[in-house]
């Protein structure tokens, strides 16, 4: 008897308890930060990851963006220049190449950046999107030469240049090369000023350090969205320097239009809307007098010339 009570107890209840256990996927749900609503996951993931009901905006992946913003969600991807991959063979906890390795591993990207060039409201458009996802969106040596490449991209095609930033600053792991990327993306910015081309940025959440203190914040129009961060250094170090309490939403997108740092707070809903009006004017209003105007793209987008 009591070799059939264990073989029911050991063998067949967890038989039963195998054959009827549902599982859960464990990213089923979406917890909203401001208010602790739980989401489906694949309801957040229709709604451009924006929280309904609350209208939290949760960071976005570069790809879902260009899809998000591109006519019939597709584009031809931009082929990226490759860089040295640990010039200065730094090492803290992990080695450089391990850390590169990794986010490679996490994201499916080369590195912070991802460009493409199609349609948006039926303009020729060159869109690029930082991705956080890849170690926080950083700036080095890759993603300068990305950013540099669009931009070049944007004058061979004649189109506006849209950029989508995130990113905690600049990677230290790359030291002063990665400092360096600050002046050149600048450069790249200029040029497109001087071809008289429009350069719009939308700073996502968050927008911080070297990359607030270059190519995001030169925009001809500085659009952002709500709730978005954005700064050089964060409120607490700035509360820990001067010793003051800050004001309530300080550095936060709503605060900065208030005060003349962004000229516009955009639902993400609204993004495509808002830079095809935009981008539109701004091609007619900055064409030089008796030039021709920007050559439009083909109906059925070519591949790049330098691309594989």
């Amino acid at each position: 008897m009591v070799e059939a009570m264990n073989w029911i107890s050991e063998v067949v209840r967890p038989r039963i308890k195998t054959l009827f256990k549902r599982e859960t996927p464990e990213n089923l749900w979406v917890k909203c930060p401001d208010t602790g609503q739980m989401v489906f996951h694949k309801e957040v993931e229709q709604n451009h990851w924006v929280i309904p009901g609350s209208e939290h905006h949760l960071k976005m992946s570069a790809a879902a963006r260009l899809k998000m913003m591109f006519d019939e969600g597709t584009w031809i991807d931009v082929p990226l220049p490759e860089v040295a991959a640990d010039p200065l063979k730094f090492r803290d906890e992990k080695r450089y190449v391990d850390r590169l390795k990794e986010a490679r591993a996490k994201t499916g990207m080369a590195d912070a950046f991802k460009i493409g060039f199609g349609r948006v409201g039926g303009l020729p458009m060159t869109l690029a999107a930082q991705e956080f996802g890849f170690m926080a969106g950083s700036l080095g040596m890759a993603a300068g030469e990305a950013f540099v490449r669009g931009a070049e991209t944007a004058l061979e095609k004649r189109t506006p240049y849209v950029l989508f930033s995130a990113s905690g600053g600049a990677r230290m792991q790359e030291g002063i090369l990665s400092l360096m990327q600050m002046p050149r993306t600048t450069v790249a910015v200029r040029r497109l000023n001087a071809a008289r081309l429009p350069y719009i940025v939308v700073l996502t959440n968050p927008t911080t350090g070297g990359v607030t203190a270059s190519y995001a914040m030169l925009g001809d129009v500085h659009l952002a969205e709500p709730g978005a961060l954005i700064c050089f250094a964060g409120p607490r170090v700035i509360e820990q320097t001067i010793r003051e309490k800050l004001p309530d939403g300080f550095q936060r997108a709503e605060y900065l239009r208030d005060h003349g740092m962004v000229d516009q707070v955009v639902h993400r809903h609204q993004l495509k809307e808002t830079i095809g009006r935009l981008c539109g004017l701004l091609m007619d209003v900055r064409r030089a007098p008796g030039s021709p105007a920007p050559a439009p793209a083909p109906t059925s987008p070519e591949p790049l010339p330098d691309a594989a």
